[in-house]
């Protein structure tokens, strides 16, 4: 699983003039984020709970919300599930439920389950590919080769993720020029979309800015996003930083829950609450309700028995 899990949710701002936003949307990967969360605790999640907390998030505003993912049942038995899911949501007008797809035969079954957008997802560091999805950085690729081709021909548009662009738990420091060079060749495949991914959680102001001015000489600032994990607590002003410099699209994930099994003491990428909470706080219209917001929060905390991660929540009591 890439990033920790797409419980997606991305925040949109769209960046008017320097230093002020006019509009935000948040885009959520809801279940994958609550997905990692149960992997790591090798925890069954059941399908209606699943189920409800995408409706819920749907109820509190979020126009996309990544459902699920199609993976191998076999590697990750916590998605085996994932056609019932789909089968299962109340989709709501005006939202988007999108599932990750990691290869070709993930695609179809996605297409075939209801699915109108995907996501791939690839690494910046060769050993983190190898760890999570048993191939070199070129080889993932030149696999998604075929999913885009495939995509095309379905009309459905595609997402891609950069694992790993601020540091790896393998190989250290990651080199912005390496994540320039993989966003640049996905979206030269056709992803609509570039998710810039701070894996384990390291990146820092400095670092993201650093990283960012890579990537914007080879990938247009208009189609990039971020997807900041929170171990050094270092999200939401990684954030403000990528808002700054043009990025429209903020992943974030319900309840901070989350992680990756392949990135052992990574927390969750930066709670939803947390980022709405800061969007208003900037004057940035996002849609969200941030009440209902908080309280599907609590409904998967309790759900899995898991404290919150969201500073938001905890001050509000909602545990």
């Amino acid at each position: 699983m890439a990033n920790g899990g797409r419980v997606k949710m991305a925040a949109l701002a769209m960046r008017v003039s320097p230093g002020t936003f006019a509009f935000a949307r948040v885009h959520r990967p809801a279940l994958r984020s609550a997905a990692a969360a149960a992997i790591l605790r090798s925890t069954i999640v059941p399908t209606e709970v699943k189920i409800h907390l995408i409706d819920m998030l749907s109820e509190a505003g979020l126009p996309v919300i990544e459902a699920t993912s199609f993976v191998s049942p076999k590697w990750v038995p916590q998605m085996a599930d994932q056609e019932e899911v789909m089968r299962g949501l109340h989709k709501k007008p005006g939202v988007n439920y999108p599932v990750l797809t990691p290869n070709l035969k993930g695609f179809q079954a996605a297409v075939k389950a209801g699915a109108k957008e995907v996501a791939i997802f690839g690494a910046a560091s060769e050993l983190f590919s190898k760890k999570n999805i048993n191939c070199s950085v070129d080889e993932s690729l030149v696999r998604f080769e075929e999913v885009m081709r495939a995509a095309k021909q379905e009309g459905v548009p595609v997402r891609g993720y950069v694992s790993c662009v601020l540091g790896c738990p393998y190989e250290g420091k990651v080199s912005p020029n390496k994540v320039a060079e993989v966003a640049k060749r996905l979206y030269s495949m056709g992803c609509y979309e570039i998710s810039l991914g701070d894996t384990i959680g390291v990146g820092t102001p400095g670092g993201m800015t650093e990283m960012l001015d890579a990537v914007k000489k080879e990938v247009p600032v208009e189609v990039l996003a971020v997807h900041c994990h929170d171990t050094y607590g270092q999200a939401l002003a990684n954030i403000l930083v990528a808002l700054q410099n043009g990025v429209s699209v903020v992943d974030s994930s319900v309840a901070g829950l989350g992680g990756c099994p392949y990135a052992q003491g990574a927390s969750g990428n930066v709670a939803t609450e947390d980022v709405v909470y800061m969007l208003h706080g900037l004057g940035i219209h996002t849609g969200v309700d941030l009440p209902k917001l908080l309280d599907a929060g609590s409904y998967i905390c309790h759900s899995l028995n898991r404290r919150t991660n969201s500073k938001v929540a905890q001050a509000s009591c909602k545990l």
